[in-house]
Order: structure tokens, then sequence, then C-alpha cells
């Protein structure tokens, strides 16, 4: 199993139907060991009518491909997480408290 695959990476069809295709993740399923491609894997449903449903009718799904017959060609770029504003609080708390012994020592 491929674990270095990610949501938005671009990865290479290897084996299968649509061997040769690139396409974009849009999602993966850790515990089926599949990865919901862009564009592949596109399957109808046919829904009955039902109370949250009221009209039935075809829905488009993905069906996943195992990971197994995938290929990392370029990665995503990584997101940069933003500190938040209790982080750079505390981290402005810390700074002072280092500060003010700092100062301690030097007096005496």
């Amino acid at each position: 199993m491929a674990k270095n695959l990610k949501i938005n990476d671009k990865v290479l069809v290897i084996s299968g139907d649509h061997k040769g295709t690139e396409a974009k993740i849009v999602k993966i399923d850790r515990a089926g060991h599949k990865a919901c491609l862009e564009g592949i894997g596109l399957v109808e449903r046919h829904m009955k009518k039902s109370y949250m449903n009221p009209s039935g009718g075809k829905k488009t799904i993905h069906q996943g491909i195992d990971l197994s017959n995938l290929k990392l060609v370029e990665a995503a770029a990584p997101v940069k997480s933003k500190a938040s504003k209790a982080d750079a609080k505390k981290t402005d708390k810390k700074a002072e408290k280092a500060d003010k012994k700092k100062a301690k020592k030097g007096a005496k």
C-alpha cells in the first residue's frame, strides 16, 4: 500500500482499464485501500424514490482504484499552517518570562 499518497497529488494509473492516464486524487479510503481519481472510475447509481430523495433518479459516484495500481507523479504543494492567535500569545508570554529572568540575573 502506498502510504505516501495524499489528496491533490497527481498520480499515474499503472494497471487496469485506465492504464497510462494521469489524474488528481480527490478522496482516499485507507480502510479499503482505494483512491478516488478526478474523472476516472465514475459510475452512475440509480436511486430509488425515498423521503430524502423524493424524485429518485441517477447519481454519479466515484468507484475507487486500488492504491497499489497508482504511482506518484507530482506531490501536492504542502499547506503552510498558520499559527492561531492563542499560539502566538503563548509564545509571546514565554518570551516575556525569559526576558524577565534574564533581567533579574543581570540586576544582581
